[in-house]
């Protein structure tokens, strides 16, 4: 087996032990918020009536009442989150808004490729809509339509780059699809580390995260929506008599037509949904503000997100203060599918990431990190949302979105809508959402899969890319990935 250009170029020990060594670990995103964006919401006490009651207060949750909400302005939305709007996934993650709904084409490609056209252009739409919602709704995110710049860091790689630009030149893209070779990759981003990349100009663009929940909050109450916090919901009644649903928390009840289960990587209040997703843990760190000298020694005018090639990626994007978000890499399964605090404390995480970062960017050498965290991301065997009613139609759910969540949530609000109200659209006639992927299996069969894939992954990535039996074998049965 190869080395990586990680462990080729590894910088010193004392280099990542300064640039750790006053690190907070906490999150920059929610630290970074206005106190006008950090209201206390009152927890539930009581018994409430409504139309709709969503359970979950991140992305997928915010994004449900809100539309709701537009769609028939005098119904009566109902929110309940177990502990602060957005502190979860949607407050934690990196930023990356990306049109795709698949988690990526090439997984799309794989599992639906017949409605591939469709899902692009419902994509692009998606993402128009996110970005054309900060001006109608008055809210401030740090919307940037930057595009997303794919860069091969091993030589391999770069076949794979070159198929990618010639298949969208010949679908008519290749304004918006540009290779660059070695020079053109290092003048833009200069990184030591580029052997060639793809800046894909349209399809992603980089919003404050945390932000970003707290403005679809604030704009969901100001049309009416009610939102308790520190109400975990502790179980589901939908009494056959009644054509209704009632969420139960240990302070009070929500009695409602509908609801809809937003709760992502935790566990689903729906049996059937329990083995549909596994917690697989990221981790994250976040520079000190860049002086205007280091800003110029790495280029990045265009301030593009990046994410590399191997299977085993980083991705890293600049915030609006000019520091430098770098995470992924390790992506850690804990036995028995837990979503636990003390899994997000992780030095040795921190440390690989350290080298990684000054390996990309050694004219950044004393450089410090501000903030470290990690974070749970609800991860399906389809590597993308999946779909689904409950209940008589009572309920509906969206869950698995393995870390591109912040752009496809929106689109799973309104399948969900659309879901609840029968609707009969190019959106509910997707094959990605008619049919349910295949579950984890259960402990400890689901550990032993999941940390053998990760150990082949990881052999990939030490041997140009070529995938062993296992992989492949996934590939088969539609369970293959390769990011």
């Amino acid at each position: 087996m190869g080395t990586t250009v990680f462990e080729r170029r590894r910088p010193s020990s004392s280099v990542i032990e300064h640039a750790l060594a006053d690190t907070r670990h906490s999150v920059f995103w929610r630290d970074d918020l206005p106190e006008a964006l950090k209201p206390s919401r009152p927890k539930l006490a009581g018994s409430i009536v409504a139309d709709l009651v969503v359970v979950g207060g991140g992305y997928t949750g915010l994004w449900t009442a809100l539309l709701a909400k537009e769609r028939a302005p005098e119904s009566h939305v109902v929110l309940v989150e177990a502990k602060r709007v957005g502190w979860a996934a949607s407050g934690r993650n990196g930023g990356f808004c990306e049109a795709s709904l698949t988690h990526g084409r090439e997984n799309g490609l794989s599992r639906w490729p017949k409605e591939m056209p469709l899902l692009d252009r419902l994509g692009l739409e998606n993402l128009d809509a996110i970005e054309a919602s900060e001006q109608r709704y008055g809210m401030d995110f740090e919307f940037e339509r930057t595009g997303q710049l794919a860069p091969a860091i091993e030589e391999h790689q770069l076949e794979w780059l070159r198929e990618w630009a010639d298949e969208a030149a010949a679908a008519g893209e290749a304004d918006e699809v540009v290779f660059l070779d070695e020079a053109a990759a290092q003048a833009s981003v200069h990184s030591p580390t580029y052997l060639g990349a793809v800046w894909e100009k349209r399809t992603n663009a980089m919003v404050h995260p945390a932000r970003l929940a707290a403005e679809l909050a604030r704009v969901a109450e100001e049309r009416g929506v009610e939102i308790f916090e520190q109400s975990p919901v502790r179980r589901l009644d939908t009494p056959g008599s009644t054509g209704a649903v009632s969420v139960v928390t240990d302070g009070g009840r929500i009695d409602a037509k509908h609801a809809v289960l937003a709760t992502n990587v935790f566990p689903s209040l729906l049996k059937r949904n329990r083995l549909m997703t596994v917690p697989v843990y990221d981790y994250v760190l976040m520079t000190e503000p860049l002086s205007a000298e280091q800003l110029d020694s790495i280029g990045w005018k265009d301030r593009q997100g990046i994410g590399d090639m191997a299977n085993q990626f980083h991705y890293y994007r600049l915030s609006k203060d000019n520091r430098i978000l770098f995470g992924g890499y390790d992506a850690v399964y804990h036995y028995g599918r837990k979503v636990r605090e003390q899994y997000e404390n992780r030095p040795e995480s921190w440390e690989k990431l350290a080298s990684h970062f000054f390996t990309t960017f050694p004219q950044l050498e004393g450089l410090q990190f501000s903030h470290q965290w990690a974070g749970a991301i609800d991860t399906s065997t389809q590597f993308t949302a999946f779909f689904g009613t409950a209940r008589e139609h009572r309920i509906a759910y969206a869950a698995g979105f393995t870390g591109l969540g912040v752009g496809s949530t929106r689109f799973a609000a309104e399948v969900m809508l659309d879901l609840l109200e029968r609707r009969d659209n190019e959106r509910t006639q997707l094959e990605m959402v008619r049919k349910r992927p295949l579950p984890f299996p259960p402990e400890p069969a689901a550990a032993i899969g999941i940390n053998a894939t990760r150990w082949s992954l990881d052999r990939a990535d030490h041997n140009r890319g070529k995938r062993n039996v296992l992989l492949k074998t996934l590939d088969t049965l539609g369970l293959g990935f390769d990011s």
